[in-house]
């Protein structure tokens, strides 16, 4: 089984649901292991628009790094999410940010998440479930990438209850 850590986050409609609603299906395909409390965070990037909730889930499981995005992406389109400018809002946003101590880098796809160490939007969650996993090529640990990048903004609102266990995975690709 694979190690996979997920960064999610919502500002559109009823943000909190669109977590649970995401993380409910991850676990159809996912063994859920960790699961960071709830923050809430300014848009970074495209800043003229509502804050995130974000969280960060660890998990387990066997799809491959490319089924694993196919199945993201079908989960962000089931639950409503329109394309919208780069860094807009969104309904649901779920973005791979480690899997294993991979490196890819392709058209479709860059593992680690290559704005990882820039924000503390995922790193204030991501810390609080894997502070001492070392980024594959930087070598920092998420505690220190954390250490090193602007908090202001960001709030601990409260801690998400961990979802019981799926009955039976699906693990066929998408």
């Amino acid at each position: 089984m694979n190690r996979i850590y997920l960064g999610l986050g919502s500002n559109l409609g009823d943000r909190y649901t669109n977590l649970q609603r995401a993380v409910s299906e991850l676990q159809k395909f996912l063994t859920i292991t960790a699961l960071s409390p709830v923050y809430s965070t300014e848009p970074w990037g495209d800043t003229e628009q509502p804050a995130f909730l974000n969280i960060c889930v660890a998990a387990v499981g066997s799809l491959s790094p490319h089924d694993l995005l196919a199945r993201i992406k079908k989960i962000e389109q089931e639950l409503g999410r329109q394309p919208s400018r780069h860094w807009g809002p969104r309904l649901i946003d779920i973005d791979i940010l480690f899997y294993d101590d991979l490196i890819i880098s392709d058209e479709n796809l860059t593992i680690p998440h290559p704005h990882i160490a820039e924000r503390a939007f995922v790193l204030a969650p991501l810390a609080i479930i894997i502070p001492n996993f070392r980024h594959p090529q930087s070598g920092l640990s998420v505690q220190e990438m954390l250490d090193r990048v602007n908090t202001a903004g960001i709030e601990r609102l409260f801690e998400m209850p961990f979802p019981t266990a799926s009955p039976e995975l699906d693990v066929t690709p998408a």
